[in-house]
């Protein structure tokens, strides 16, 4: 059984949430972080959201990364479609990061830059891969990871659901321990803070969801940011 933390909150600078999350009965975790014109990131987020439970719950367990996959290509063919009927959906389209366990194994897909991280036995590590503009220059070695944090494009994304028809998903599994410790999140919290911090909290914290949207408010909560923390006991 896990232990399970959740919390999103509009920011102090966006008037709407774009962010949309989920938790699916049992052990299956979904963030989103939608982008397009006026209400349209939300409802792509929300699409995301809808069709990757759908498809789930028509889906036998346990639910592996292709399965996972497979659910983030059908939202995107319907982000695509809903797209193309009404203009003023024109462009819009998500992240999508999903988590699956198993009491053995953890199956995720991802997509764009939000982000699955890690705490185990006190190390911290990122998961999935940001895909980025400067993501890839910082893989390709032009671009330090300092520099691209405040680089002016840090936001432009290489891969997001529903922008793109032939979309890549990173896709993988890996064991479970116990005492593991999972964070799913919007780049509203990593834009907000740093890895130190969300390490601290993760350790700390009795309520781990609301410190990290909390620290990521006290430090200019300039986007919309969500999260769900996952205790494997």
């Amino acid at each position: 059984m896990a232990k399970i933390f959740q919390a999103t909150h509009v920011g102090k600078v966006r008037y709407n949430n774009e962010d949309s999350l989920t938790v699916i009965e049992p052990e299956t975790f979904v963030v989103a972080d939608g982008m397009g014109g006026a209400s349209a990131g939300e409802v792509a987020s929300q699409m995301l959201v809808e069709t990757v439970k759908n498809s789930l719950s028509k889906t036998p367990r346990p639910w592996h990364e292709k399965i996972l996959a497979q659910a983030i290509l059908l939202a995107n063919d319907k982000i695509l479609n809903t797209a193309r009927r009404h203009a003023e959906y024109h462009g819009m389209g998500t992240t999508a990061t999903i988590l699956s366990l198993d009491g053995e194994r953890a199956y995720f897909a991802h997509v764009g830059d939000s982000r699955l991280y890690l705490l185990r036995n006190n190390i911290f590590k990122q998961i999935t891969e940001d895909h980025s503009y400067v993501e890839t220059l910082v893989r390709r070695g032009e671009l330090t990871a300092e520099e691209a944090k405040i680089h002016p494009m840090k936001n432009v994304l290489t891969q997001a659901v529903g922008a793109i028809a032939n979309l890549y998903i990173d896709q993988a599994n890996f064991p479970v321990e116990r005492g593991d410790i999972f964070l799913l999140c919007t780049d509203g919290l990593t834009n907000m803070i740093d890895d130190e911090l969300i390490f601290k909290i993760l350790k700390t914290a009795k309520e781990p969801a609301a410190e990290l949207i909390e620290a990521a408010l006290d430090a200019g909560g300039k986007d919309n940011v969500s999260v769900i923390v996952v205790g494997v006991d």
